[in-house]
Formats: C-alpha cells, structure tokens, sequence
C-alpha cells in the first residue's frame, strides 16, 4: 500500500475573531486552520485538522513544499520509520514550524486504525473508555468574570478549571484568590500564566498557589529557561508543569525530565508530532513515574484525537479543552461526547474520530493543493 495523493486545504475560519484580551497579546486571531487528506492506493483515505499559527497561507505553503512531497508514495504504515527519517529530513534546512508534521502523522494513524476496524484508542491499547474533562480559559477582563466561568464550569460537573491570566502578578493573584473564593475548597484549580513572570515573581506566586490549594503551576518562565523552572521545582512543592512548545518533542522532554525541569510534562497530536510522538512521551514519562498530561490542540477536530491518546495513557489525568466549547467545536459533523459527570467518550468508530463537515470546510476553503 502506498500513498497516492494527498490534498491540502487552506481554511479561513468563518466565525468570528477572539478578542483582543482573549489572545493577551499579538492582537485577536481568527483561528484559521488547514484540512489534510490522504489517500492510499487502495483507497483508504486519512484526514486531520492542522494548527495554523496567525497564516493559514504560510502553513499550506510549508505543507505543500515540504511535507507533502516527504509523505507521497511512502507506506502510509511505517509511521515509525517516516517519524525517525523526518528528523533528518528536517534538519536540512526545511526547520518546519512544530505544527507542521502533527496532521499528517494523524492522518496516517486514521487510515490503519481504519483499515484495523478501530477507533484510535483501542488499536493504540485500550487503558480506559472517558476521561476527566477539565476547562482552560481564555483570558478574561477581570477577577469577577474569571470567578463566574471556574462556578459555572464546577456547576456543569466538570473535574477542573484553569486559568489563563493577563500576566500582570497583582492582578493574577487576585483572579487566583477570585477562583478560589467561588469554588470553594476541594475543586481542581490550575495556573497556567504563560511565561509572564521572572523567577522571583514566580517563586513568589508559586508560594500564594500553594495556600490556595492551586494543582500545578504551568509555564510561569519562558518554556526553555531550564535553569529557573529547574529551581522552582526544587523550591515549591506545587508541580511546575511545561514542555508544550519545545522542538524536539520526547527528546527534548527527555532532558527535561531526567534533570528535574518540570514535574509534569506536556504532549499534544497537534505541535508534538502527532500521535506518535504523542505516545512516545506519554511511555517515557511513566518510566520516571511523571504524568504526561496532554495540551489542549486547540479545534476540536484535533481536541477529539487527543482524546483517543488520553485513553490510551494511564499517566494523564485530564482532557483539556478551551472554555466556552462554541469558540472551537466547528468542524465535525458529530460533536464530542462529553456526558453529565464531566467524562469525554472517545467516538467508537473506526479511525481517530475526526468526522468531517465537508459543507463547512468547503465553505471555508480559500487554496487547496
């Protein structure tokens, strides 16, 4: 079985833009993406959303350029092979951006779970059939609002809330303490400030997360400054947790865990090399006894592969998705399964569960290749 075509659609995302304060800086985005298909000789046919930065133009450029010709007339069921020759390839001079290579190796995992007669997670080897879902926010004008969307996430029976603050270090301790205030004791709360602190304002803000009973602290420093996450992991008993942008994917969290970076690390189908990579990290984390707990991807026809991972791992202990649902879960003809207890069910047909809405993504289209 070879590759035979493989079509690349660039997507201008008709809903409307996130706000400014949402994004917090870089001005609002529109969250446009890319379809890929791929086609095998015998006719099965793989597709995933991709990531597209701010230039869904740029992407397709880089896909059709150097990503569709690496993939095209290989076995679409060597994925470990085209995992490992890929760094070699890259290395070259294409230095494609992380998103880039995820949605083909998903679209490679979708045609042999497909060909199996399988969803994902069953032929990646069943652990569990749901996950804890836990809301991620976007960020919001002010303590009250952040306060609100924690109660009505905790009302909804979801398992967690994290916040994603405006990275100002008076103004985040007082959405943390607003958070805190609403759920009340016992609720999972998360802080994820996105590299907008020093190492002393993290230490700092490490030691108030702790009285308020925060779960982890993730990426307070830049995502390499490895010195000073190094030492805030020695210095808080709170888990620092990161890794989700590095290059280098299971290599580079390698390091990180093998010289006490983080605690927990991170992994995701859409800028970790799909679920390959996904799943290499996930095992190397549970060999140092460390969760692997993985990124949100973003739209839900990635957020769904995802998923398929989550069950699959035994050392990841929430689905993540951005909060409200409505600002990503286009795309799919049948929405994730999310029932009352706050579990997401991973879809039981065969393939990663990417259930395609043609009329939307057509409409969508802008360039295909």
């Amino acid at each position: 079985m070879k590759i035979s075509d493989i079509r690349i659609r660039v997507c201008r995302n008709q809903r409307p833009a996130t706000t400014e304060s949402g994004m917090r800086t870089g001005g609002p985005s529109s969250f446009d993406f890319l379809v890929i298909s791929i086609t095998t000789d015998e006719g099965i046919e793989g597709h995933s959303f991709g990531f597209a930065g701010r230039g869904a133009s740029m992407a397709g450029e880089i896909a059709k350029e150097a990503l569709r010709p690496f993939f095209l007339g290989k076995d679409p069921l060597a994925r470990e092979r085209h995992y490992q020759d890929f760094r070699t390839y890259d290395r070259w001079w294409n230095h494609v951006p992380v998103y880039s290579y995820g949605p083909f190796d998903i679209c490679l995992w979708d045609i042999a779970a497909k060909l199996a007669g399988l969803p994902l997670y069953r032929l990646l080897g069943e652990y569990r059939s749901k996950v804890p879902v836990y809301a991620s926010s976007f960020v919001l004008p002010g303590p009250e609002d952040y306060a609100r969307q924690a109660q009505a996430v905790q009302q909804r029976g979801w398992h967690a809330y994290k916040v994603h603050p405006p990275g100002e270090f008076d103004l985040d301790l007082e959405i943390y303490r607003a958070c805190r205030e609403a759920v009340g004791p016992g609720f999972q709360l998360m802080a994820d400030p996105v590299c907008a602190y020093n190492h002393t304002q993290a230490l700092r803000m490490g030691r108030q997360l702790e009285k308020l009973d925060y779960y982890w602290l993730e990426e307070p420093l830049f995502d390499v400054d490895f010195g000073g996450l190094r030492k805030l992991a020695a210095a808080l008993d709170i888990p620092i947790c990161g890794t989700e942008v590095l290059a280098g994917n299971n290599y580079a969290t390698a390091e990180c865990i093998a010289t006490g970076v983080v605690d927990i690390v991170r992994s995701d189908v859409s800028w970790k090399h799909g679920v390959t990579a996904v799943m290499k990290t996930a095992h190397l984390a549970e060999s140092f006894g460390l969760n692997c707990e993985v990124h949100t991807a973003i739209y839900h026809p990635l957020e769904v592969v995802n998923l398929q991972c989550c069950c699959a791992m035994r050392n990841c202990e929430f689905f993540e998705l951005l909060y409200p649902l409505e600002s990503m879960n286009f795309g799919m003809r049948t929405p994730l399964h999310i029932d009352n207890e706050g579990y997401a069910h991973p879809p039981e047909a065969p393939g990663n569960g990417f259930d395609p809405d043609w009329d939307l993504i057509d409409n969508s289209t802008v360039a295909a290749f």
